[in-house]
């Protein structure tokens, strides 16, 4: 064998060894390592852990100077209040020390006060003895002069008494009329000229007529219709007198009844926008309007009970207050009137102490009657207390409508109220118009005269009184009795009112014919 052999032969036998070796050599670098980290792991651990632990103490150190100071102000806040404390205490004592030296003084006061009255009702005991002996020396006397007993003597001297106090109670009781007369009398007219200063309204007069502005004068031909079939049927749809002249840019819408006129007026202004203007449309126009009218005449109410402040009313007396707005009285409008008479009323009663809400509810119902005065009989006071009692009103309010004319006794305060609120409304400067008032009565007359003829359907006043016009129903006349209802009516103004120049009666009586295509 050569020496590779041996060589390679010895190199087998040794390898196992030297891998022993080396597997040995590193477990053992792998042990140091591992030893060296778990120590460095273990270091770290600990050097974290004191590092907490300073924090720890830093923390808990911080808290307690904290607390410490906190503790501080607290007992710093203690302590000023213990001082503030003490300081009122010393406050109040020196109230009270100064308190009893002044109950000390009183005390000595009223001592010297009572010794003083004591010797003052010895004084006046002594006197009252000498007193009574005179007086009975002085009776003695008399009695041996007058030769008149005891009680003749009284008897006398009490009649003489009784005539000088009976004609010094009359001086007295007639002076202290006269200065309580003239005090209410300043004192009255203070309340009420304070009242009306306190509530100041506009004034607006009602007219019997009013204008519609037409974009030209084009509009007026139209209005007027082929041989005038439009305007007649407008007037004979609402009642009214329409007006065209030759004044440029408007039309006047003549009538006394406000409703019509006012109806009319919203009607010709729908058909002059419109455009289409004939018989169909004239009589489509005016029923919407009045219904329209209806609507106006509930909102009207509606706002007058807010202005014044007046709930829970009925529906139906806000229709009826709502239908003060169209009517005037002596030429001024009923439903302003009755505001400025409820405003007046509350004022009234603020100032006597009386309540305010419920003498504006009597003052803004007061003329309700006049709302409904062509629909029954009898005055509008009466008329609108049994409406007021109908519809739920108080014993109060239904007393104020019946005797706010000083027609009945007076019973409740707010009638006087009411009333002198009214007369205030009716008679200052400007207010009311007597003229006008009564040309509107004969206007109502008028018509209602025509109107109570049997066939005639409606009655219309036009022309300031100078012509009524009156619809005939043609179901229930004929030519012959519309001619002999045209002269009765005639006959009956003649008789019955008095007028300056003539009235003209004209009678219609239209057959109309309706069907329907389907």
């Amino acid at each position: 064998m050569d020496i590779k052999t041996w060589a390679y032969i010895l190199l087998l036998a040794v390898l196992p060894v030297l891998s022993v070796a080396v597997v040995k050599f590193l477990d053992k670098l792998k042990k140091k390592d591992v030893e060296s980290e778990t120590r460095t792991m273990r270091e770290r651990a600990e050097h974290e852990i004191e590092t907490r632990r300073k924090e720890a103490e830093l923390e808990i150190k911080e808290a307690a100077i904290k607390q410490k100071a906190d503790s501080e102000q607290e007992i710093a806040e203690v302590r000023k209040q213990l001082h503030d404390r003490e300081r009122q205490l010393d406050k109040r004592d020196d109230a009270v020390e100064q308190q009893q030296d002044q109950l000390r003084k009183q005390e000595r006061m009223v001592e010297s006060t009572q010794r003083k009255l004591a010797e003052k009702i010895d004084e006046v005991t002594r006197r009252d003895e000498e007193l009574k002996k005179l007086l009975d020396l002085q009776r003695q006397t008399l009695h041996e002069l007058s030769g008149m007993g005891k009680e003749e003597a009284a008897a006398r001297l009490l009649e003489m008494l009784d005539r000088e106090m009976t004609q010094e109670t009359g001086a007295i009781i007639a002076k202290h009329e006269k200065a309580i007369a003239e005090v209410v009398d300043v004192k009255s007219r203070e309340l009420l000229l304070t009242s009306i200063q306190r509530y100041a309204a506009a004034h607006t007069a009602e007219t019997t007529t009013s204008t519609v502005d037409i974009p030209n004068d084009d509009m007026k031909g139209r209005v007027i219709g082929r041989e005038g079939r439009n305007i007649r049927a407008f007037e004979k749809e609402t009642g009214v007198d329409v007006i065209i002249d030759d004044t440029p840019g408007v039309v006047i819408v003549s009538a006394f009844d406000p409703v019509r006129r006012e109806v009319a007026r919203l009607a010709l202004s729908k058909l002059i926008t419109d455009g289409r203007i004939h018989p169909g449309r004239i009589e489509e126009i005016v029923k919407e309007t009045q219904k329209e009218m209806d609507e106006h005449v509930r909102r009207w109410g509606e706002e007058a009970a807010q202005e014044v402040q007046v709930h829970g009313l009925n529906e139906r007396t806000i229709d009826l207050l709502g239908r003060l707005r169209l009517r005037t009285s002596y030429s001024q409008n009923v439903l302003r009137h009755s505001i400025e008479v409820a405003f007046l009323s509350g004022q009234i009663a603020s100032e006597l102490g009386l309540d305010p809400a419920l003498a504006r509810r009597c003052g803004l119902l007061h003329d309700i009657g006049k709302a409904a005065d062509h629909e029954a009989e009898g005055g509008h006071p009466k008329i609108g207390a049994d409406l007021l009692k109908r519809y739920g009103e108080g014993p109060e309010v239904v007393h104020a409508a019946l005797g706010h004319h000083d027609d009945i006794r007076l019973e409740h305060p707010f009638t006087v109220i009411v009333a002198t609120a009214d007369a205030c409304s009716a008679s200052r400067p400007g207010a009311r118009r007597e003229t006008l008032d009564r040309y509107i009565k004969r206007m109502e007359e008028l018509e209602s005269l025509a109107v109570g003829f049997t066939g005639v359907q409606q009655a219309f006043a036009i022309q300031a009184g100078r012509e009524v016009r009156v619809i005939a129903d043609a179901k229930n006349t004929t030519d012959e009795s519309a001619a002999k209802i045209c002269r009765d009516i005639a006959k009956i103004f003649e008789e019955r009112l008095t007028y300056p120049g003539e009235i003209k009666v004209t009678v219609l009586r239209e057959t109309r014919a309706t069907e329907l295509a389907k």
